[in-house]
């Protein structure tokens, strides 16, 4: 029972930690946002998406900032007969999500820089916790049932992981030849997490009356190791580090309305150090250093525009997370994730661009990698949305994305108390705005 309570607590910490080892941020503008491929890019987003790309823009100062508001629920439905409930909910908020371009373009030779949150960039608040957090207790109630005549349980278990990587990238680019352009970049990455969170007030009824403190009762009977184990505890802690992301790219237009772009993110290496302000588990020592690699990654991207209004564009991402170093979680990934996207804008007026857009995620992963606390499901993304253009300078992009996951379920063996299954739900919604403004066209 001793071990059932710290590997509680063990995982109600730990959790928010594991949620950022496959998230690596692909939506980067609000034109993304609806169109879902972006990597042949000739825009301003292209600072990120295609860095060669921006030698397609006219001469002069162009600027692009956006905003993503995001909204993400998790749902865990558990099968174990003996919780007071089986669903548990997380939400996870991201009211502002911001992305910023700037390049200077000249004949042959731009500069460029953006700035956005390549990884992380949200709140997840579990207000009631997690199956695997309150089962531990669940079994301590069920086994006192015998011992004291327990028959009911309650506890507050809450906690809340914030988790950004904010990147700054840079890039040069340059015109080869008429037909191709390449870059180079690098992004220092800012990587921040924190985390709140506590297990208070666990309470049972000894005799079957009204519910007491535990910890007090296990105090007053002389079990001062059990009255410590279900005593509140409270953990706020903190982890920082940095790493840089090198990055290649290059842009062909070998045919008139055909635009082919190529890019590799190198590995960044991260390193992440605690920096704890309370811990009453001991699970974030002071100064200790754990490994959130970000992985390297394979862009591939095509546009094409027809002789009407109408582009065509799609995009391929491959994301090499088995050789990413996460303190061996990496080794849970059976093979490496990928995404595949296609989009499609029609210009109903000079100034009036529709589009829509279609994303495929795909997840290989061992069935130990998937828990309540971190799971990733493959899934399906539609976007859309539309480009107003003010006035010749300036324009406005909207973008609406809606994702439906796959379905995920496990079983899990409790020993004694038999195997249950576990099913993990998620919905996604987000809209975002952009504004994009170039001088000297």
């Amino acid at each position: 029972m001793k071990k059932s309570l710290v590997v509680v607590a063990l995982l109600l910490f730990c959790a928010p930690l594991m949620f950022a080892t496959l998230v690596t941020n692909m939506n980067q503008s609000a034109l993304y946002f609806r169109l879902l491929s972006r990597n042949a890019s000739t825009d301003v987003d292209a600072v990120f998406y295609n860095p060669a790309g921006v030698m397609q823009l006219k001469n002069g100062w162009h600027f692009s900032l956006s905003n993503q508001t995001i909204f993400q629920k998790k749902t865990v439905i558990n099968g174990f007969p003996l919780l007071n409930t089986d669903t548990y909910e997380g939400k996870v908020n991201v009211p502002v999500y911001p992305d910023f371009y700037v390049v200077y373009k000249m004949d042959k030779l731009a500069f460029s820089f953006g700035f956005g949150p390549n990884s992380g960039g949200g709140t997840a608040n579990f207000s009631k916790g997690l199956p695997s957090f309150e089962i531990p207790y669940t079994e301590l109630a069920y086994v006192m049932h015998f011992l004291l005549g327990v028959t009911r349980y309650s506890e507050d278990i809450a906690f809340e992981g914030n988790s950004a990587f904010w990147g700054f990238q840079a890039n040069v680019s340059a015109t080869l030849t008429d037909w191709l352009d390449a870059a180079v970049g690098g992004r220092l990455i800012i990587a921040h997490n924190s985390y709140v969170g506590s297990i208070k007030n666990f309470m049972f009824n000894p005799g079957g009356g009204g519910l007491i403190n535990a910890s007090q009762f296990f105090t007053l009977i002389g079990a001062p190791v059990y009255a410590f184990l279900t005593a509140d505890k409270a953990v706020n802690a903190a982890q920082n580090g940095t790493g840089i992301t090198p990055l290649l790219s290059l842009n062909l237009h070998p045919a008139d309305g055909l635009n082919i772009g190529v890019k590799y993110e190198f590995i960044t290496k991260l390193t992440l150090t605690n920096d704890p302000t309370q811990d009453d588990l001991g699970l974030f020592p002071a100064a200790v250093k754990v490994h959130n690699d970000i992985p390297a990654i394979l862009s591939l991207g095509a546009e094409y525009a027809f002789p009407s209004r109408l582009r065509a564009t799609a995009s391929f991402n491959y994301f090499f997370d088995k050789n990413a170093d996460w303190d061996g979680r990496e080794l849970l990934v059976d093979s490496n994730s990928w995404d595949l996207g296609a989009g499609l804008q029609y210009g109903v007026t000079e100034s009036i661009a529709l589009s829509a857009g279609f994303l495929h995620t795909q997840y290989n992963l061992l069935p130990a990698y998937n828990t309540d606390f971190s799971h990733e499901m493959s899934n399906n993304s539609i976007g859309f949305g539309g480009r107003v253009g003010l006035t010749s300078n300036l324009d406005l992009d909207l973008g609406l994305l809606m994702t439906f996951y796959d379905k995920n379920q496990r079983t899990i063996n409790y020993g004694l108390f038999g195997i249950w299954p576990e099913e993990y739900k998620r919905t996604n919604f987000g809209f975002a705005l952009g504004i994009n403004y170039h001088i000297g066209q």
